[in-house]
């Protein structure tokens, strides 16, 4: 195996599929990117198991230098081929197995010989396309992912928390994520018709935020046990939870006997302004609303208290007295990105909806919790 390849494009690849790997994998080739080159392509691929990343390199016009001398595959300790190639000043890299498993990875003055692993005992991993497809915009999954993500449950009790659902019969997509104390919907309509229901977890669709990098489409294929997202030359591919996923539509309010309408930034910041006075560790805040006013107020026996008066769009109801976490509410109102958000409450101890009054597609649900005396 031998190629020379520009240093940016290879350390970009590199970087890319490294973050599949777990570093203490107790297989030892997992914790290795395995690179597989061919006639005209160079494939590399990252796995934990879990997830799987493999990024194509193919010699297109004269967008960068890629010249492939001879054909072979290897695997490479990921953080060892990381730092050489991020070190080695040079423009291009020149990388070639002379001797059973050592390799020599070479640029400018600089050479480093690094012993390898048998590419033929890295896992075998099938990255051939599940029948069920279909094209979304890049900029429509990056808000499913931002905008359900971190409502994600973080503890394993119960694992299909962890990830979100999407659940898609016809052209509908719906997307939900939940730790059970808080909730997050976002509907999309698609081109075509599918049917599924699937739960992802949330540290996969994570990488594939960090993998979008510009406006176009990407490629979902989905089965029973896998999901994959084609993003230019990158694929990832995930497993999925296993698992029924709750119902969750019976827990979203239908009716709703006061709604609330206010500047987001106003909300966030005195949110933030708070949520420093916290009670065992947790920052409570209390909503006060009334057609004459909005209070935001916290409390705290052992730090203070604090209290802000906001300016209201609109108030409909009777006085209400609500009390939540800060950082639920703070986090569900970040993420709706949006300039006036409504809030709309069934009662003081039942869940309530957070919504951007520009758009209809996401939701947002959070649980109360018992109010202070």
């Amino acid at each position: 195996m031998n190629f020379r390849i520009s240093k940016r494009v290879f350390y970009g690849a590199l970087a890319a599929v490294s973050r599949a790997i777990a570093a203490n994998s107790p297989l030892p080739w997992l914790t290795g990117i395995k690179i597989d080159v061919k006639e005209n392509e160079i494939y590399l691929t990252g796995s934990d198991s879990d997830i799987s990343i493999q990024r194509v390199l193919k010699k297109e016009g004269n967008d960068f230098v890629m010249d492939i001398r001879e054909t072979g595959s290897i695997v490479i300790e990921a953080k060892y081929i990381l730092e050489i190639v991020r070190k080695i000043d040079a423009d291009e890299i020149e990388l070639e197995v002379v001797d059973g498993l050592l390799t020599k990875i070479s640029g400018h003055s600089a050479e480093f010989n690094i012993n390898g692993m048998k590419a033929s005992e890295y896992p075998s991993i099938d990255f051939s396309k599940p029948s069920k497809q279909f094209e979304i915009d890049a900029d429509v999954l990056l808000k499913i992912i931002t905008q359900t993500g971190f409502a994600t449950s973080d503890k394993e009790t119960r694992p299909v928390l962890t990830g979100v659902n999407f659940k898609c019969d016809g052209s509908k997509l719906e997307c939900v994520a939940t730790d059970s104390y808080r909730l997050a919907k976002k509907t999309v309509i698609l081109s075509g018709e599918n049917h599924f229901n699937i739960t992802i977890p949330a540290k996969s669709l994570g990488e594939v935020a960090k993998t979008i990098e510009r406006e176009g489409k990407v490629l979902i294929c989905v089965s029973d046990k896998k999901a994959q997202f084609w993003i230019d030359s990158t694929v990832i591919q995930t497993r999925l939870i296993d698992g029924l996923y709750p119902e969750t539509g019976r827990l979203i309010p239908t009716e709703f006997l006061y709604e609330l309408t206010l500047d987001a930034r106003d909300m966030l910041n005195a949110i933030d302004r708070a949520s420093f006075i916290k009670s065992e560790g947790i920052s409570i805040i209390k909503l006060s609303a009334s057609s004459n006013e909005i209070i935001i107020s916290s409390k705290s026996q052992e730090v203070g208290s604090s209290m802000e008066k906001l300016d209201v769009i609109q108030y409909t109801g009777k006085p209400l007295e609500i009390s939540f976490s800060g950082r639920y509410v703070f986090d569900a109102i970040r993420v709706l990105a949006g300039s006036v958000v409504k809030i709309e409450f069934s009662g003081e101890m039942k869940p309530f909806v957070i919504r951007n009054v520009d758009d209809d597609s996401i939701l947002q649900l959070i649980l109360p919790v018992r109010t202070y005396s």
